[in-house]
């Protein structure tokens, strides 16, 4: 019988990340693909990227509006809620085999309430990563716990998840996803990226991505701000910037986004959103990528550039020594930056490891869906590791 494995996707960040898994499992006679698009890619505001899965070939089972037009906490709540109701209608009538969510955001956690009580086991990817600034921190781990089968990015990330009890033989570490991007994604080169942009890049350029930390109050116009005065200060240097995700305070950072740009017209370019075909060639020729995304300390060391992680957003992740930590004040940018376009810090670069790993990733998660037995899944003991005794990975050949 043919097992329907239906991906959840909510913004163009995890989808960029799911689609090589929805290509195995759309490609694979034993499963069945069922897609459901959710929140941002639902809203004009973020760019409508629902037309960018259909475009790429796959056909959306279900569209669940859930987003408020507001980025305050009132606001974020109502839409979790929406979202929870849509997913709960999207599920019963899809009534898949398998959910499979990504990450930590807020529309992830309430496609995992419904799949939860609606009893239809949940395989997460992503689970275990830490990120102390954000509310996303919790968001994941609470999915972990309400999920039944775990794709971690690191070994280090695969202890976590067991060590929130979660059973090790659920539990398998292949590396990111977004490594299969990397190795499958055929990239622009500088030629037909600029078109692609409408930009050229000039002698020195860097990407640029800043998420509110949603876990600080009024930071967001602060931490930015003295961003942009760093930036508006570099000389012969263009920038590429890209807003940021449907998080609270994230129109602030918008508004202030577009202002910079019109101002700084001859070497500034911004976009709601690259796409991964746009957003991974504009990494791979850039100098360096600023900000507080994760894609700075996942795919980035990958092309060998430096990263200068700003602030708290990511505080806890695993990071490769292209990552230059700096808290969010202009001095301290700043000085970010200089050791970012230092000669020293230049020829360091090729010596890199991505603790993320090298890929394939989706061909082996995609073996895992169509094999696992569901017998027994949705019940779940607290698996309690006996202390100074190493688990043993989860591989498939």
């Amino acid at each position: 019988m043919t097992r329907k494995i239906c991906v959840v996707t909510g913004s163009r960040a995890d989808y960029g990340l799911l689609c090589w898994l929805m290509k195995e499992v759309q490609a694979d006679a034993r499963m069945q693909l069922q897609v459901v698009a959710t929140g941002m890619h639902m809203s004009p505001e973020f760019g409508l990227t629902f037309k960018d899965i259909e475009a790429d070939g796959f056909h959306i089972d279900e569209k669940v509006e859930m987003l408020l037009s507001s980025d305050t906490p009132t606001g974020i709540a109502k839409s979790i809620g929406l979202g929870a109701i849509g997913m709960a209608d999207a599920l019963a009538r899809l009534q898949p085999d398998i959910v499979v969510l990504l990450g930590d955001r807020f529309e992830t956690f309430a496609a995992a309430q419904a799949a939860l009580v609606a009893r239809i086991p949940i395989a997460h990817l992503h689970g275990g990563e830490t990120t102390e600034g954000t509310i996303d921190e919790a968001f994941r781990h609470a999915i972990t716990k309400m999920s039944h089968l775990h794709f971690t990015s690191t070994e280090e990330y695969r202890e976590r998840v067991i060590q929130l009890g979660e059973d090790p033989q659920r539990v398998f570490n292949f590396g990111a996803a977004a490594m299969d991007n990397l190795s499958r994604l055929p990239l622009l080169d500088r030629a037909a990226l600029e078109t692609a942009l409408g930009f050229r890049l000039g002698k020195r350029n860097l990407l640029v991505t800043f998420h509110p930390v949603t876990l600080e109050n009024a930071s967001a116009s602060l931490q930015f701000e003295a961003l942009l005065q760093t930036l508006e200060e570099l000389e012969d240097c263009h920038l590429i910037l890209t807003k940021p995700n449907a998080d609270t305070d994230g129109r602030i950072i918008g508004g202030m986004i577009d202002t910079f740009a019109a101002k700084h017209k001859e070497r500034t370019a911004a976009f709601t959103s690259l796409g991964q075909l746009r957003y991974l060639s504009t990494m791979r020729l850039v100098d360096g990528v600023v900000g507080n995304s994760s894609s700075g300390l996942i795919e980035a060391p990958s092309f060998r550039i430096g990263t200068v992680n700003i602030g708290d957003r990511q505080k806890g992740r695993v990071k490769a020594d292209s990552v230059i930590d700096c808290t969010p004040d202009k001095k301290s940018i700043q000085a970010a930056l200089r050791q970012l376009f230092s000669e020293r810090f230049r020829q360091s670069l090729p010596a890199v490891l991505n603790p993320y790993g090298d890929g394939p990733v989706a061909q082996k998660i995609a073996h895992v869906l169509a094999t696992l037995s569901l017998e027994g899944l949705l019940k779940k003991s607290f698996y309690s590791p006996t202390p100074n005794t190493k688990t043993e990975a989860q591989h498939v050949q």
